[in-house]
């Protein structure tokens, strides 16, 4: 897609990705595509329908990924987040993921759940919202008057050196591949996203339901639209084409003034959708009073899957004013906001984010993300449903070693709680 000038490219690119997030937004809420949902049905009742639905969007994403990235027509390599950087943050990963994955227990969804839910009246989401706009804001903003971050003041001096590098690349395809890793990422991409395929559709149940089908393909499509859309603006220039990056990065040279210059260049880069960063970039966008500047793809994104709720919930008359049911209610909900975060920022994406769209870059660091996610939400899962059938007889501790055992991670032999 090329264009005259970096404005009016720029300007596709956002209304794209609202466009794109305002459809994903109507079908999940539709369906009730919820990826905590999908960790509770399995935990709690052996259900694997929306389990199978998620992994359908992460097998839709990687195909369509594939396919696109070998033929040219997306770039999931120069990304915004850098999926494939060379350093795998994998202690950030495991421990981002599993506060995430706690979090959004214990917050009743993740970060898209929590869009879906507001867009659909729950007022105990926008709380949840308002505290991971600030703290995802403050993990990589620095404070005023300072150049300190969370980030910087909690995690960065004992966990970035932890880091192992890769290389030029830590996805699958360059690390099986190595020179052939274009060809590499098309086979591997191809494998992995048909036998999710095949685990999906072989469940009868699955196969019968048609929410579960819809919600995944939906999403799986959503993510590869974004790829797709981000990957292939061009600003026609002195230079020829360029994309948006390489226009913002040689401003003083291509453009006659300042005007439309966007804050960040970074947000430019090929990107699909994730919502905990985004979320602190929206809150950026408002306090910074709506300034053109700080409108990006994530801001689009975030406002686009909360309207796409909205008017779902309006034309089916689904539209619920939702408060807290207790101060327990309100402690689990701010607990769990802290956590998630916390938990997003540090592992660079959330159950969409990372999960979805950075399994579909077959980035390592994604992988271990996913996992980090299931076992957090499974555990708490599991800590909760132990403390409420033996009450006080269950402690943490109790409640913790048999949930591990539960998850066939430890031996029967440490299980403190007789299986309930």
């Amino acid at each position: 897609m090329l264009f005259e000038n970096f404005i009016a490219a720029e300007t596709a690119l956002l209304w794209g990705a609202f466009a794109i997030a305002l459809v994903m937004g109507v079908v999940v809420n539709k369906t009730n595509f919820c990826t905590m949902g999908a960790v509770s049905d399995l935990v709690n009742m052996g259900d694997t329908g929306r389990m199978r639905s998620w992994l359908f969007a992460i097998a839709v994403s990687l195909l369509g990924v594939a396919i696109l990235e070998y033929g040219g027509l997306v770039d999931a390599t120069n990304t915004f987040p850098p999926y494939r950087a060379g350093s795998l943050l994998w202690a950030e990963n495991i421990l981002g993921g599993l506060l995430f994955g706690i979090g959004m227990t214990l917050a009743s969804g993740c970060g898209n759940k929590t869009l879906i839910r507001i867009g659909g009246g729950n007022l105990k989401s926008v709380v949840v919202f308002l505290i991971i706009a600030v703290i995802a804001y403050f993990m990589i903003s620095p404070f005023p008057g300072s150049d300190q971050t969370l980030m910087s003041l909690l995690f960065y001096d004992w966990i970035r050196p932890l880091s192992t590098n890769l290389g030029p690349s830590q996805d699958l395809g360059y690390l099986v591949g190595r020179g052939s890793a274009a060809l590499a990422r098309l086979v591997i991409g191809l494998g992995l996203g048909l036998l999710l395929v095949w685990f999906a559709f072989r469940s009868t149940d699955f196969r019968g339901n048609r929410d579960n089908i819809l919600g995944g393909l939906v999403v799986g499509l959503a993510v590869v639209a974004a790829w797709y859309l981000s990957s292939s603006i061009r600003v026609d220039s002195m230079d020829g084409q360029v994309t948006l990056t390489t226009y913002y990065n040689q401003w003083d040279m291509l453009a006659d003034s300042d005007a439309g210059r966007p804050a960040q260049g970074r947000p430019l880069a090929p990107q699909s959708y994730t919502f905990i960063n985004p979320i602190g970039q929206t809150m950026a966008y408002v306090t910074g009073g709506f300034e053109r500047a700080l409108l990006n793809f994530g801001v689009m994104a975030v406002l686009g899957v909360v309207l796409g709720s909205l008017l779902w919930s309006l034309v089916t008359r689904r539209f619920r004013i939702e408060w807290f049911s207790s101060v327990r209610d309100a402690v689990n909900h701010v607990i769990g906001a802290v956590l998630m975060g916390f938990g997003g920022t540090l592992a660079m994406g959330c159950t969409v984010g990372q999960a979805i769209t950075g399994v579909s870059t077959l980035a390592v660091g994604s992988l271990i993300t996913f996992a980090a996610i299931l076992l957090g939400s499974a555990l708490t899962m599991k800590v909760q449903y132990y403390k409420m059938v033996y009450e006080d007889e269950a402690t943490l501790g109790k409640a913790l070693l048999t949930g591990l055992v539960d998850l066939h991670l430890l031996p029967e032999r440490l299980r403190r709680l007789e299986a309930v």
